[in-house]
């Protein structure tokens, strides 16, 4: 039996500017060393008023020195992954869980119909098999305007969700396709759109 070859599902790349970043953290870590020098050598010897104020001061300065150890260990190695999308689909083609997504919306006035119908159209044209695909509006204000919204968008995508497969569409929401679109022209997209 042959072995099968697994490609990669990303790739790991170091994160540009981490020399720049370690010489700030390690002149920050010999500030705050010189910080802690001065509180240590020169304790107040007077009232008790001053007392309770550099103990204050001293560990609200050694709490957030912590914090600073704590948040900059976690960024000294830090890498980028970069997802190979079009991989998960050949390798995992048949086994991939269906996905059911719930939208929710209560206020036509707060959340517009333009905007709800946005959200599920990008979300139907996900790169993902469609017959694992749910998509389900919760729409708790029980919206006439909502419900005639959805209805047209569903007459909309029977164009829409092929434009974006055929055309592989990165931006899946109409709105902001539109958008955008008007920077990036291509004549055979909008014939196709147009017709």
């Amino acid at each position: 039996m042959a072995k099968k070859e697994y490609v990669p599902l990303f790739e790991t790349r170091q994160v540009k500017g981490r020399i720049l970043f370690r010489c700030i953290a390690a002149s920050i870590l010999l500030g705050i060393c010189f910080i802690i020098m001065y509180r240590i050598r020169y304790f107040p010897v007077g009232g008790k008023a001053e007392r309770w104020t550099w103990i204050g001061l001293f560990l609200s300065e050694l709490w957030f020195s912590f914090y600073w150890l704590l948040t900059t260990v976690c960024r000294w190695n830090a890498v980028i992954r970069i997802p190979f999308i079009h991989r998960l689909s050949q390798r995992f083609g048949k086994e991939l869980p269906g996905i059911d997504i719930f939208v929710c919306t209560a206020d036509p006035l707060l959340e517009p119909p333009s905007m709800v119908v946005n959200t599920v159209l990008s979300m139907m044209a996900y790169d993902y098999p469609p017959e694992k695909l749910s998509v389900y509006l919760s729409d708790d204000g029980g919206s006439n305007l909502t419900f005639y919204a959805m209805l047209e968008a569903a007459n909309f995508s029977k164009t829409w969700l092929p434009f974006c497969k055929k055309f592989q569409v990165e931006s899946t929401s109409p709105e902001a396709y539109f958008r955008t679109a008007s920077e990036l022209v291509n004549v055979q997209e909008w014939l196709s759109v147009k017709v």
